[in-house]
């Protein structure tokens, strides 16, 4: 009978590390709530992509820079290229939480239907280049990125 005690506490605490485990290390998605809850302003949005932009070009020169002798630098760009993907993945994130599910009216396309597609084409370069960021160290796609972003900026402005 002890036996069969110390089987199930140990396959207990097992089940309960697994699971705490697989909790702690599992991603969890960041995005906008969704809630019209008046926190978040354009300008804060924008400033943060711009934030993004510029940590994806830093991130890409130094993973350049450090892999000049990647075998002595190997955990600093393994950090820089982990970083460098989070940024270009938020940038995805705020295009479709942010813009494409809550700020961009889907009444538009009646009213203003070029100005919809204009959005909608920008926003859609915003993801591609953001992609393109975390593929290589270009730096010409972060400068692509960083131009996308000021012209969606100008557009989604003019409103």
């Amino acid at each position: 009978m002890k036996l069969n005690t110390l089987i199930t506490s140990a396959t207990s605490a097992t089940v309960i590390a697994a699971t705490l485990t697989l909790t702690t290390l599992t991603p969890q998605a960041q995005a906008h709530c969704e809630v019209p809850c008046g926190i978040y302003s354009d300008d804060t949005v924008f400033t943060d992509l711009y934030t993004h932009v510029a940590t994806i070009e830093k991130a890409m020169s130094q993973i350049t820079e450090l892999s000049k002798d990647a075998s002595a630098n190997a955990n600093q760009i393994s950090r820089w290229v982990t970083n460098k993907e989070s940024h270009a993945t938020k940038i995805q994130e705020v295009v479709s939480q942010y813009f494409l599910t809550q700020r961009i009216k889907t009444t538009e396309m009646e009213s203003n239907k070029e100005a919809y597609v204009t959005k909608l084409t920008q926003l859609h370069q915003m993801t591609v280049l953001a992609m393109k960021c975390k593929q290589t160290t270009d730096s010409a796609n972060a400068a692509a990125l960083k131009k996308a972003i000021d012209a969606f900026k100008t557009s989604y402005n003019a409103k």
